[in-house]
């Protein structure tokens, strides 16, 4: 049971619930059933998830006001969140992702999808199993310790965050397209749009407050870069 990874989902539908937990359970997740907030709190309170999925549409507070109020929490700022809505237009998509969530899904969704977006956050959350650590300009990733310093202080970064930081400081001053990093972060999760990089982008700034933040520069048309120059510009 332990080496089984704990899901928690916060969904109003038990049909819907059930479902979702039932193929968790049969593809080696722990399922856990939480029907509003109040109640996905008392799960969060008790054991943390590995895990969040998370319904849009929610009886009390809304799945993008939990999503913003486990990310401001320093015990579930690290959880990966999915969100689960049958909002498919893109400004909704971009919220929901702006409010903290990892990953979006559109209902009515296979089973398959699902699994394969949860291995994936589950994959990007794991720390590196490189033991190197990368300097740049006053930015400092360790890889093994999974941890992010800028000039001696830590920074806190979620996991999407974390491996997107650690690959662009580890090919500085070169452009990469979105594309290119969809493929090299996100890997085989042929699900994600082009346009979720630049949420993710736009997080690790935040994060990593507007000096080291300075240091991804914009190339519009072409992608991103980590550049020491860029601060300077900035």
């Amino acid at each position: 049971m332990k080496n089984q990874p704990r899901i928690l989902i916060v969904e109003d539908e038990p049909s819907i619930a059930e479902l979702i937990a039932v193929n968790l359970r049969h593809n080696g997740f722990q399922p856990v059933w939480a029907e509003d907030g109040e109640a996905a709190q008392r799960e969060i309170d008790a054991t943390l998830p590995d895990a969040i999925l998370l319904d849009w549409m929610l009886p009390g507070q809304t799945g993008l006001a939990l999503s913003r109020k486990w990310r401001a929490d320093s015990r579930t700022k690290l959880v990966p969140i999915l969100m689960l809505t049958a909002r498919g237009d893109e400004p909704d998509k971009i919220a929901g992702l702006d409010a903290g969530a990892d990953d979006y899904i559109t209902k009515p969704f296979s089973t398959q999808e699902l699994l394969a977006r949860i291995r994936a956050v589950l994959r990007r959350r794991a720390p590196e199993q490189a033991s190197d650590v990368v300097s740049i300009s006053g930015l400092v990733l360790d890889a093994a310790t999974h941890r992010v310093n800028w000039q001696d202080k830590p920074v806190k970064v979620g996991p999407t965050e974390f491996k997107l930081l650690h690959y662009l400081m580890k090919h500085p001053e070169r452009v990469h397209s979105r594309s290119q990093l969809l493929d090299k972060v996100w890997g085989d999760h042929v699900f994600i749009e082009e346009r979720t990089v630049d949420v993710h982008v736009k997080r690790l700034r935040e994060s990593l407050g507007p000096a080291a933040g300075g240091l991804i520069e914009t190339v519009r048309g072409a992608g991103y870069r980590l550049s020491a120059q860029a601060k300077a510009a900035a």
